[in-house]
Order: C-alpha cells, then sequence, then structure tokens
C-alpha cells in the first residue's frame, strides 16, 4: 500500500502498525511522536495502530539543543 510518512511517499504492506513503520524506517522508539492523519497516535498504541492505504504520517523526533 502507498502512503505519506514525512512528506514523501512510502510502500508498507497492508495493514502494517506504527512499531513496524517506526523499525522499517529506521526511527528509535523512543523520544519520537507520530501523527496519523492530523491526530496523535498514543505511544501505548505504537503495536497495535494499523495503517491504512492512503495514510499521511508524520514522525516527529526530539532532540535536546541549547
Amino acid at each position: 500500500m502507498e502512503m505519506k510518512v514525512n512528506g514523501s511517499p512510502v510502500t508498507a504492506e497492508d495493514g502494517i502498525t506504527v512499531s513496524a513503520l517506526l523499525a522499517q524506517q529506521g526511527y528509535p522508539a523512543a523520544r519520537i511522536a507520530v501523527e496519523v492523519n492530523g491526530s496523535i497516535v498514543p505511544k501505548a498504541q505504537y503495536d497495535t495502530f494499523a495503517l491504512h492505504e492512503a495514510d499521511t504520517v508524520e514522525i516527529v523526533c526530539f532532540m535536546g539543543g541549547g
């Protein structure tokens, strides 16, 4: 299936979970937030939240700075 991740087209297996997408894209599980179609996905749901064709996913990594 096709979806957009951070504005770029991505192909993934049907029903991929947020956790699996993060692993596929090389994101660490810590210090990130995920938004799907404008709604934040709670971290507790990453293993069960299934993505669908044409979803728009935004992945934000938090960084320390000064």
